[in-house]
Protein backbone atom coordinates (compact mmCIF):
# COMPACT_ATOMS: atom_id res chain seq x y z
CA UNK A 1 0.00 0.00 0.00
CA UNK A 2 2.91 2.37 0.75
CA UNK A 3 4.21 2.00 -2.82
CA UNK A 4 0.84 2.98 -4.32
CA UNK A 5 0.75 6.18 -2.27
CA UNK A 6 4.27 7.11 -3.41
CA UNK A 7 3.40 6.41 -7.06
CA UNK A 8 0.33 8.69 -6.87
CA UNK A 9 2.16 11.50 -5.05
CA UNK A 10 3.14 14.53 -7.12
CA UNK A 11 6.10 16.62 -6.06
CA UNK A 12 5.55 20.24 -7.17
CA UNK A 13 8.43 22.72 -7.21
CA UNK A 14 7.76 26.45 -6.87
CA UNK A 15 10.66 28.75 -7.68
CA UNK A 16 11.12 32.00 -5.78
CA UNK A 17 10.45 34.05 -8.92
CA UNK A 18 7.18 32.26 -9.72
CA UNK A 19 6.13 32.35 -6.05
CA UNK A 20 6.15 36.17 -6.18
CA UNK A 21 3.26 36.03 -8.63
CA UNK A 22 2.23 38.49 -11.31
CA UNK A 23 -0.46 41.13 -10.75
CA UNK A 24 -3.16 41.21 -13.40
CA UNK A 25 -6.28 43.34 -13.58
CA UNK A 26 -7.49 42.16 -16.99
CA UNK A 27 -7.81 38.70 -18.50
CA UNK A 28 -8.64 37.92 -22.10
CA UNK A 29 -9.78 34.40 -22.93
CA UNK A 30 -9.77 32.99 -26.44
CA UNK A 31 -10.22 29.45 -27.70
CA UNK A 32 -9.94 27.16 -30.68
CA UNK A 33 -11.35 23.67 -31.05
CA UNK A 34 -8.28 22.23 -29.26
CA UNK A 35 -7.19 24.81 -26.67
CA UNK A 36 -8.13 27.71 -24.42
CA UNK A 37 -5.69 30.62 -24.14
CA UNK A 38 -5.81 32.82 -21.02
CA UNK A 39 -3.83 36.07 -21.34
CA UNK A 40 -3.29 37.95 -18.07
CA UNK A 41 -2.64 41.67 -18.56
CA UNK A 42 -1.76 44.59 -16.33
CA UNK A 43 -3.49 47.83 -17.33
CA UNK A 44 -2.06 50.97 -15.72
CA UNK A 45 -4.03 54.20 -15.23
CA UNK A 46 -3.47 56.76 -17.96
CA UNK A 47 -1.34 54.46 -20.10
CA UNK A 48 -3.09 53.35 -23.30
CA UNK A 49 -0.70 50.43 -23.92
CA UNK A 50 -0.72 47.28 -21.81
CA UNK A 51 1.42 44.16 -21.92
CA UNK A 52 0.46 40.54 -21.55
CA UNK A 53 2.24 39.49 -18.36
CA UNK A 54 1.43 35.80 -18.53
CA UNK A 55 -0.21 33.38 -20.98
CA UNK A 56 -1.66 30.03 -19.95
CA UNK A 57 -2.71 27.50 -22.60
CA UNK A 58 -5.13 24.76 -21.54
CA UNK A 59 -6.90 21.83 -23.15
CA UNK A 60 -10.71 22.18 -23.14
CA UNK A 61 -10.90 19.50 -20.42
CA UNK A 62 -8.45 21.34 -18.18
CA UNK A 63 -10.23 24.65 -18.84
CA UNK A 64 -13.45 23.05 -17.58
CA UNK A 65 -11.63 21.68 -14.51
CA UNK A 66 -10.19 25.14 -13.83
CA UNK A 67 -13.67 26.68 -14.10
CA UNK A 68 -15.08 24.14 -11.63
CA UNK A 69 -12.16 24.70 -9.22
CA UNK A 70 -12.65 28.49 -9.41
CA UNK A 71 -16.40 28.18 -8.74
CA UNK A 72 -15.70 25.89 -5.76
CA UNK A 73 -13.07 28.25 -4.33
CA UNK A 74 -15.22 31.36 -4.85
CA UNK A 75 -18.12 29.69 -3.04
CA UNK A 76 -15.84 28.78 -0.12
CA UNK A 77 -14.37 32.30 -0.05
CA UNK A 78 -17.81 33.93 -0.01
CA UNK A 79 -19.05 31.55 2.68
CA UNK A 80 -16.17 32.66 4.90
CA UNK A 81 -15.88 36.33 3.89
CA UNK A 82 -19.22 37.43 2.46
CA UNK A 83 -20.40 38.07 -1.07
CA UNK A 84 -17.90 39.56 -3.53
CA UNK A 85 -19.41 42.68 -5.06
CA UNK A 86 -18.90 43.24 -8.77
CA UNK A 87 -19.68 46.28 -10.87
CA UNK A 88 -21.24 46.23 -14.29
CA UNK A 89 -18.52 47.67 -16.48
CA UNK A 90 -19.22 49.60 -19.67
CA UNK A 91 -17.96 48.10 -22.89
CA UNK A 92 -14.40 48.99 -23.80
CA UNK A 93 -11.39 49.37 -21.57
CA UNK A 94 -11.31 52.37 -19.23
CA UNK A 95 -7.82 53.78 -19.52
CA UNK A 96 -8.07 56.21 -16.61
CA UNK A 97 -9.69 53.78 -14.13
CA UNK A 98 -12.43 56.33 -13.52
CA UNK A 99 -10.10 58.76 -11.75
CA UNK A 100 -9.17 62.29 -12.74
CA UNK A 101 -7.06 62.73 -15.84
CA UNK A 102 -3.62 64.27 -15.46
CA UNK A 103 -3.04 67.75 -16.79
CA UNK A 104 0.24 69.52 -17.40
Amino acid sequence: MEEQQNENQLNIELSEEVAEGIFSNLAIITHSNTEFVLDFIRVMPGIPKAKVKSRIILTPEHAKRLLNAMVDNLEKFEAANGRIKTQEEPSGFPMNFGGPTAQA
